[in-house]
């Protein structure tokens, strides 16, 4: 079944077309560079279920994410829509650790989301930023900072706890 044919057919749950995109993503029936140019000229709820079967690939597989995945999902963390931005940033902790180059970057376009009034943008953008500061690059001079001003303003205690954790870890490293 086509993406296009996959997102017209109105029995689906949208999680069950999340499903099928990630058993086809896991058994590579649908190659991730395809899916993401097909999200990538699609409206953000589609886009958003893309980058969702991503994120469940990228958690389970992550060496299936391309560099052209990764990149998608970077320029995604700019988009207006808050649920485009959480499964981005997902998608980017679960597999920055592969792509060493792109931290700086990544690290850069989370940091905007750490301020987002969306608790689950906040939660998702401080998972990928411990995920890039347990990486211990040397972006780490300038990224633990701006973590530990973070944490010590986030008013979440589930969200600060993620920063102070990362921050545990690297010391401990």
């Amino acid at each position: 079944m086509p993406l296009t044919q996959l997102f017209a057919e109105k029995t689906l749950q949208p999680k069950e077309r999340t499903e099928k995109l990630s058993v086809w993503l896991l058994e590579r029936t649908v190659p991730p560079d395809t899916l993401v140019a097909f999200a990538a000229g699609s409206k953000d709820p589609v886009k958003a279920t893309c980058i969702e079967s991503l994120e469940y690939v990228s958690k389970t597989d992550p060496e299936i994410i391309t560099a052209n995945a990764l990149h998608f999902v970077l320029d995604c963390l700019c988009a207006k829509t808050p649920r485009v931005k959480w499964e981005s940033a997902r998608v980017i902790g679960n597999c920055i650790h592969l792509f060493p180059d792109d931290t700086k970057t990544a690290a850069q376009l989370l940091l905007a989301n750490t301020q987002h009034p969306g608790t689950v943008v906040r939660w998702s953008a401080a998972y990928a930023l411990g995920q890039i500061l347990k990486l211990n690059t040397p972006h780490n001079k300038w990224l633990v900072p701006e973590a530990q001003a973070i944490a010590s303003h986030e008013e979440k205690n589930s969200i600060r706890k993620i920063y102070l954790d990362a921050l545990k870890k690297i010391k401990a490293s």
